[in-house]
């Protein structure tokens, strides 16, 4: 289902698919803009796509007019608190500066408004982030308001969520990720600007920003107000009438997570080995269906050779011996097991088969760093602007140990205190490797200290950032370890990869990993459990419900129940493993010789 696509006859051609159009609204949708003071009702009859509406009623102050020219502050007092109200604004730091900049000019009444409620979000998020709230979030939860964009925990936006949707929160300042992900509607939403950082809107953004607006069975109406000024009038008048934009394919633009991928996918799978059936398949994906409009001067087939050529020259796949040419089948190689094994991003396989290559010739194993280097997300390092003072901080306090890593890779202590003064550097270094060391050793600190807000205030990187490259390092150590599998040479990472991708996976002390492995145990609840003496997943799956009640402060008799039953069900489950290997152990092998072949030999 959705509400912003144009070409709807591609899907269904491409899903094999029945179509159902419907214009239905459960709630009215009001939309307006606004220029200056005057708010005009988006109307697709008018000459140029707007009619006047109404001057909007504010008495501003001079301090005021000064800090909010766009009269947000007017705009959301005529729907908060009884109504919730969404702020869309262009950037992260705008979402905090808007939700503070409303707060100030708020009155004390708003304080009044589910005050309890907004007292036991607070203590909420404290008691999720260790005793720790963002110093933005607590000023401005009191008056029911808050931001929400990628630099808050996934924690937080949970909790922050929930509130909202209670009515505990009436006013979100967010960022458009808000619009296409999570269903939270409101009475009114207010776009801060036609622009997405420094793009401007596009109609299927706009779209699903405006679609907040309207909570059924809650509102008879809903409104979107789009705050412009007049250099954009042009733009607005000509993003509002147009269609919505075509969906089109990426499977050949994102060649090495798209067909790439694919083709390496269908041949080790083993569904289709021969350039015909290869040929078959595209035509049945989107591009295919697609192929007239995406295709202006080579062929499907000219296309699929071309790609097909491409794979075996880097070593991921291999022609088959054929008689005829038109015949031609492939095989995957190693390589290419591995990659697909991994679902390592093509783009990164050749890099990635190096750079653990090369740590064999010298892996420091007397600290985490280096694996943590090798697992650290090209992805992300390519996104990656260091912080060149933080970076030197941080590099002077290396072990030398830590320093032989870096020393490996090319990266001086030298190197990175002329970046931090901003001198003149002759020796040319990597960029990739030096951003890719500089999320290691965040997320070296992160494993050390297991504290997302200490590392974050020592990195001044956003926590969900943090949360975010833990979460992709985690992934991705799992998908080293599997590329490590099918390759003989790198045995010596396959236990350390283990042990490793349960660290960042988790992200806890040690001691409280097999604890974290039980359904419903986060950190929190694990350092209660191993404090009070169950320390081990024996400990758990042998303890008894109401002595666990007692002893845990608030654990309900419900959550105590899950954790031993589940505890029970892992220590099963890892018992049963042992039984099968040891019956494994005991049982003759297959090839075992017989008497009678031994006398028939001897006669």
């Amino acid at each position: 289902m959705s509400a912003t696509l144009s070409n709807v006859e591609d899907l269904q051609e491409f899903l094999q698919a029945e179509c159902y159009t419907s214009q239905f609204r459960p709630v009215e949708l009001k939309e307006y803009l606004k220029i200056k003071e005057a708010i005009y009702e988006v109307d697709n009859k008018a000459e140029n796509g707007m009619t006047f509406s109404r001057l909007l009623n504010c008495q501003y102050s001079d301090t005021l007019k000064k800090m909010d020219p766009d009269h947000l502050v007017a705009l959301v007092t005529e729907v908060i608190p009884n109504y919730s109200c969404l702020v869309f604004c262009p950037t992260k730091k705008n979402c905090e500066n808007v939700a503070e900049m409303i707060c100030k000019f708020l009155s004390k009444e708003y304080l009044k408004h589910r005050e309890k409620e907004k007292h036991e979000l607070i203590k909420n998020l404290k008691s999720i982030s260790g005793g720790n709230v963002c110093p933005i979030l607590k000023r401005t939860i009191p008056f029911g308001v808050a931001y929400h964009h990628s630099g808050l925990t996934s924690d937080e936006r949970r909790l922050l969520e929930e509130a909202y949707s209670a009515g505990a929160l009436c006013l979100f300042t967010c960022t458009s990720t808000l619009a296409a992900g999570v269903n939270l509607p409101a009475r009114r939403v207010i776009l801060r600007a036609p622009y997405v950082a420094k793009e401007f809107l596009k109609r299927s953004q706009y779209e699903q920003m405006i679609g907040r607006a309207g909570r059924a069975g809650i509102d008879s109406v809903g409104e979107s107000v789009l705050i412009l000024q007049e250099k954009d009038k042009q733009q607005v008048s000509e993003l509002i009438s147009r269609p919505l934009e075509n969906c089109y394919s990426h499977l050949v633009q994102e060649f090495t997570k798209g067909i790439q991928t694919l083709f390496l996918s269908l041949i080790g799978l083993k569904i289709a080995t021969n350039l015909d059936d290869i040929c078959h398949f595209m035509g049945g994906t989107l591009f295919g269906v697609q192929q007239k409009i995406l295709l202006k001067e080579k062929s499907l087939r000219e296309i699929t050779v071309e790609w097909l050529r491409y794979l075996t020259e880097k070593g991921l796949l291999q022609k088959d011996v054929v008689d005829k040419p038109k015949d031609e089948s492939f095989h995957i190689t190693k390589l290419g097991r591995a990659s697909f094994k991994g679902t390592i991003d093509l783009a990164y396989c050749d890099i990635l088969y190096r750079d653990l290559k090369k740590g064999l010739e010298g892996l420091v194993l007397e600290s985490l760093l280096h694996l943590i280097y090798l697992t650290t997300p090209y992805d992300m390092a390519s996104h990656c602007v260091p912080d060149w003072m933080i970076y030197f901080r941080q590099f002077s306090q290396l072990s030398p140990a830590e320093q032989n890593v870096a020393a490996l890779l090319g990266v001086s202590e030298n190197f990175i205190g002329k970046k931090a003064s901003g001198q003149a550097i002759k020796k040319k270094v990597d960029k990739d490797i030096v951003n890719r060391l500089y999320l290691s050793f965040v997320l070296y600190t992160l494993l050390k200290e297991t504290n997302i807000w200490s590392v974050s205030e020592k990195f001044n990187m956003p926590r969900g950032y943090i949360q975010s490259l833990l979460a992709g390092a985690a992934s991705f150590s799992s998908c080293v370890l599997h590329f490590c599998e099918e390759l003989e040479e790198f045995w010596v990472y396959r236990a350390l990869l283990v042990e490793l991708t349960k660290k960042l996976t988790y992200c806890v002390k040690a001691e409280l990993i097999p604890l974290m492995e039980v359904t419903g145990v986060l950190e929190g609840r694990a350092k209660q459990l191993y404090n009070a003496g169950y320390k081990s997943l024996i400990h758990l799956a042998n303890a008894n419900p109401e002595a666990l009640i007692r002893t845990v402060d608030h654990l309900s008799r419900r959550q105590a129940k899950q954790i031993v039953s589940s505890a029970k069900m892992l220590l099963h489950e890892k018992a049963e493993a042992l039984q099968e290997e040891v019956e494994e152990l005991l049982r003759p092998p297959s090839d075992f010789p017989s008497v009678e072949a031994s006398s028939t030999e001897k006669a």
